[in-house]
């Protein structure tokens, strides 16, 4: 199969650096790197995943523009990251989504909010959807729980499918084996390495992000959204245990598990979100991808409004806003999980796959 141009420009890339070796130490990549001679279109689409873009070796290289080898592996990698999230969609008919993503996330996002807005106001009338509702299951007086819960769980079911199916298209077009995949040593390994968010800290001293200069605040601040959305991943799975196992209805006191996670979770994710759209204005953009911008804003943007309304539908649960904010807040987290497998958001589960492969491979080198 011929190479794209964005693999063209990687084996290039890794040609050279497989030969110079000066960035060993930074990250994953050169380790892996340094295990082949030759760099097939599967084995670039498994490095380029493995990168985590720290940067660290673009300031580093002595070969990067005005020179005329013109290195510039972040943007490379970057580049051919897009081209795997296009090549490993399912179904394949939706690849075009990445080349529109914004747009298509915010017009997800606003159909979605408008529906869940419009079916309120329908079905349950204006004197409820735009009244205070207080007190066991108000919420349910919104949306009734046989149409909220089975709608939540179909979508639910149908996203975790698509991402399933498409980190089997990953794992089988990057050369991976099956063996490798169940080895629970490497999933191990890579678990660790993605809950400290290891190689986020390029050679030890952080990412040069937005800059030049070393900083583990991209670092910390992909912790505050990783952890943030964990906790509100926690406070949902807490939230369905008081619901089903101690039958007590939404919403709860604000002194109890769901909430407090919730709460915290929803802090964390403001602020990871809101910091990181901060660097990204003032990043270096000679190390990025033009092409990949708008996907990333827009992620950013999108996971921000999620935070943002589930805080505020929290403080203004008992007030005659409650309606139009718990619309607002759905819509978001629809428009969110809709668009999770064919936006920013798979390159989480694809880079999570890398560091399995990794592992697998470095235990056995």
């Amino acid at each position: 199969m011929p190479f794209n141009a964005a693999a063209k420009e990687a084996q290039r890339v890794m040609t050279f650096c497989n030969a110079c070796r000066y960035c060993e130490g930074f990250c994953a990549v050169y380790p892996a790197m340094e295990l082949r001679q030759t760099f097939s279109e599967q084995d670039l689409n498994y490095l380029a995943n493995l990168c985590h873009n720290c940067r660290d070796c673009y300031y580093a290289c002595q070969y990067t523009p005005p020179h005329e080898f013109e290195l510039n592996i972040p943007k490379t990698m970057a580049e051919l990251r897009l081209e795997t999230y296009r090549e490993f969609c399912w179904p394949g008919g939706l690849k075009t989504v990445f080349k529109r993503n914004a747009m298509v996330v915010v017009l997800t996002t606003m159909v979605c909010i408008v529906a869940i807005l419009t079916a309120m106001l329908m079905f349950q009338g204006e004197e409820i959807v735009f009244s205070s509702q207080v007190g066991s299951a108000a919420f349910y007086k919104m949306i009734p729980y046989d149409v909220l819960i089975p709608t939540t769980l179909i979508v639910a079911l149908l996203v975790l499918f698509v991402l399933v199916k498409e980190v089997d298209l990953f794992w089988h077009k990057t050369g991976g084996n099956r063996m490798d995949f169940i080895n629970p040593r490497a999933h191990v390994v890579a678990i660790g390495d993605a809950l400290r968010l290891k190689y986020l800290a390029g050679g030890g001293h952080g990412c040069n992000y937005p800059e030049e200069q070393f900083s583990m605040a991209r670092r910390w601040l992909h912790h505050l959204v990783f952890y943030g959305f964990t906790l509100c991943f926690g406070a949902t799975v807490a939230a369905a245990c008081y619901e089903h196992f101690l039958h007590l209805m939404p919403p709860f006191p604000v002194i109890s598990l769901p909430v407090v996670m919730g709460s915290i979770g929803g802090i964390s994710l403001l602020a990871g979100t809101a910091g990181l759209l901060y660097l990204k204005t003032k990043m270096d953009r000679a190390a990025a991808t033009r092409k990949s911008t708008a996907m990333d804003f827009g992620f950013l943007i999108l996971l921000f409004m999620v935070s943002l309304t589930g805080l505020l539908l929290l403080i203004f649960r008992e007030t005659s806003a409650m309606g139009a904010l718990f619309a607002v807040h759905l819509g978001c987290v629809a428009g969110f999980f809709l668009t999770m497998p064919y936006g920013k958001f798979v390159h989480a589960i694809f880079r999570y796959a890398a560091l399995v492969k990794n592992a697998a491979e470095q235990m056995r080198a």
